[in-house]
């Protein structure tokens, strides 16, 4: 989402490490850049005038011209004041002390309320709470349906309605999760295609009634800036402890991340970074700026990796890279590795460097590109994979025709093979491989 306000700020970085001393001239010059950067990104203008002003005083103040390098001590500037703009440290759900939390979601209809609350549900899950699922909307075709086929799909409890009155579904199903124990409430109210009175005091008198903990406005980042003005005119009717950010993984400029939180005063607490129910996030506005300054994540990509890699078989994966004996059988293997974590640009994105290389970026990896590689790869005999040297033409041509691709398409991926090495080499020189596993965090920090 932030890759064309990424490329800006670096464009304008660059050209400020060059030099070797800074003027007042230089850094006006370089403050307008940065403003037509974020205001190109549909940040809040209020908020882009405040963020300038903000920089402009501290770059005097901290005798940037004096810096043996300003250049860097600029972007430092605006990286703290980036993250000041994005919002306090992240904040888990905060659980009540008698059980079960109570936790209301709401939003425009089409914003990812019924992804999220099962979402949130896996969430806590993966936490060892259990949670039980409800939809107030009675009003949209199959809504209820939908919930509970995801929550179901997801192994999470749910409240089949026993009335049309969404007041009476969710202090029902708020009586039934004391009753069954559950630590955990999620209520998914009604949307509409816009704001209107009836659906927000709808979704206050829910609040009220059952006396939520937590109040989630899901905002679609694809929205722009009317997810930043729906959101405050919700918080005005009812009280919102946190916003969750959903479709970040999207090509919309990014700017209602950075306004939300300054307009509105809600802090962004989760965002969604895929369809699957395990793609949510806790927010963290420091590593989301690194992301954007092409400073990487790497705790984020360490996280992730725990969680859904294979940690022996990504040892015996990073020994074959670091020996050199990395084969397509291996390769294979290791993008099953990959689509467990997420889509690879998200991955390069948070390896300081990686996505800005020549060998990432002559890469053709998109989820489709996968699914090729693999049926390529498929169509080998165990020899050929073993030792990729051997594929001469004609072992090319029949891989082709088996696979349904062509004899460019096999080129390409030898090729891609040869880049892919040098790739997850580096990876592994990132911290991939250490003594108790897969991954050292000590040597990022």
């Amino acid at each position: 989402m932030f890759d064309r306000l990424g490329s800006r700020l670096e464009s304008i970085f660059k050209k400020l490490r060059g030099y070797g001393k800074i003027t007042k001239a230089d850094i006006e010059d370089g403050l307008r850049d940065i403003r037509l950067a974020f205001l190109e990104s549909d940040v809040n203008f209020r908020v882009v005038k405040g963020f300038i002003e903000s920089i402009r005083d501290k770059a005097h103040g901290e005798k940037v011209f004096e810096s043996l390098t300003p250049g860097q001590q600029l972007i430092k500037i605006v990286k703290d004041e980036m993250i000041a703009i994005l919002g306090e440290d992240a904040d888990e759900i905060h659980l009540s002390e008698k059980p079960p939390t109570k936790i209301v979601l709401v939003g425009l209809q089409g914003s990812g309320k019924t992804t999220t609350s099962a979402k949130l549900g896996i969430r806590l899950k993966d936490n060892e709470t259990k949670s039980l699922l409800v939809s107030t909307d009675v009003y949209r075709p199959a809504a209820q349906e939908q919930l509970q086929s995801i929550a179901g799909r997801s192994e999470l409890a749910f409240y089949k309605k026993d009335s049309d009155d969404p007041l009476k579904i969710a202090q029902n199903a708020l009586s039934y999760a004391k009753k069954e124990n559950y630590d955990a409430l999620i209520v998914d109210t009604a949307g509409r295609l816009h704001i209107d009175e009836e659906m927000m005091q709808e979704a206050a008198e829910i609040q009220k009634k059952i006396k939520a903990d937590e109040v989630f406005y899901i905002a679609d980042a694809m929205t722009g800036q009317d997810a930043v003005n729906t959101a405050l005119t919700f918080h005005r009717k009812v009280p919102l402890t946190g916003v969750v950010l959903t479709k970040l993984d999207g090509d919309a400029r990014g700017g209602a991340a950075f306004s939300i939180k300054a307009v509105t005063g809600v802090p962004i607490r989760f965002i969604g970074t895929g369809e699957k129910t395990g793609d949510l996030e806790l927010f963290h506005p420091d590593r989301l700026v690194s992301r954007i300054l092409g400073m990487g994540d790497v705790l984020s990509l360490i996280e992730k990796a725990e969680q859904k890699v294979d940690r022996e078989e990504a040892e015996e994966l990073a020994e074959k890279m670091m020996k050199d004996e990395f084969t397509l059988e291996d390769f294979r293997k290791q993008l099953h590795q990959i689509k467990r974590i997420g889509p690879l640009s998200q991955i390069a994105s948070m390896i300081p460097g990686l996505s800005k290389s020549t060998a990432f970026q002559n890469l053709d990896l998109d989820d489709a590109g996968i699914k090729r590689v693999e049926a390529i790869i498929n169509s080998m005999t165990a020899e050929e994979r073993s030792n990729h040297m051997i594929l001469n033409g004609s072992r090319r041509k029949r891989i082709a025709r088996g696979s349904g691709t062509t004899v460019q398409e096999v080129n390409q991926l030898l090729k891609q093979f040869v880049q892919m090495k040098k790739m997850m080499k580096k990876m592994v020189k990132f911290g991939f491989k250490g003594k108790n596993g897969i991954i050292d965090p000590s040597r990022f920090m």
